[in-house]
């Protein structure tokens, strides 16, 4: 019986993470960029001593799922999208650098390339200062160029380049703000290969119908749990029954 109850309650406790998992998916399913996250179930045995007759099911999170987003253009000379695989670099909070796919960008009033959250977009010499009165203008290789709008008309000139990496997958993970880090530390090289979409955005990769119908199955999967414990605590009050009438 014990058995029963050691599978029903690490079950149910495990369902609810994941039911957090699908719920946070939904409310980003609108976010630029967001990469849905990805969980699964595994059976962990309970080690001590003798055999492990007990087993815990576990919750784990593989990762994120990578698979890129609609691209829909926007025609603001900011927002980029990347195409296929790679990533924007920006300073996070911690001052380190890190990763998103969100390149719905800002000028800071400090003159600062930064993305809608406050971040700066990194280039591949630090972040990128925009000249005051300025029209901006993104390459698909990631190059920031300038013209004044101060009349008399000026040439163009480049002020930076977006940093565009692509680390393998195996080698990243989601931090709590949401942004992508490497998971040995350190930053990611350059690569040439990563391109820009101008003027558009990419959608989250969240399939919301999909997240639905795999909430809909947690709770059921959670009333099964539910039922378990239930007929546990109903088979241990026949069995005391049962021994009260030997007595």
């Amino acid at each position: 019986m014990d058995r029963m109850i050691y599978v029903a309650m690490t079950g149910a406790k495990h369902i609810l993470d994941q039911q957090a998992s699908v719920a946070h998916n939904l409310a980003n399913a609108s976010t630029n960029g967001y990469r849905a996250v990805a969980s699964a179930f595994r059976a962990v045995p309970v080690e001590g001593e003798g055999l492990p007759t007990r087993a815990f099911v576990v919750s784990s999170t593989p990762g994120a799922n990578y698979t890129p987003g609609a691209l829909h253009s926007t025609g603001r000379d900011l927002d980029v999208a990347v195409q296929g695989a790679g990533w924007i670099a920006v300073q996070a909070s911690n001052g380190g650098e890190a990763y998103t796919r969100n390149g719905n960008l800002q000028v800071s009033t400090n003159g600062l390339l930064q993305t809608r959250d406050g971040l700066n977009v990194l280039g591949e010499g630090g972040p990128i200062s925009i000249p005051p009165d300025s029209a901006i203008s993104i390459g698909k290789e990631g190059t920031v160029s300038v013209v004044s709008t101060v009349p008399p008309p000026k040439s163009v000139n480049v002020v930076g380049r977006i940093k565009l990496v692509n680390p393998d997958e195996k080698l990243i993970a989601r931090g709590d703000d949401g942004l992508f880090r490497l998971v040995t530390g350190g930053n990611a090289e350059v690569d040439p290969k990563v391109a820009l979409a101008p003027s558009a955005l990419e959608a989250s990769n969240v399939n919301v119908v999909e997240e639905m119908i795999s909430m809909i199955s947690l709770a059921r999967q959670f009333d099964l749990q539910m039922q378990l414990l239930n007929n546990a605590q109903k088979n241990a009050s026949q069995a005391s029954q049962i021994l009260n009438l030997r007595s």
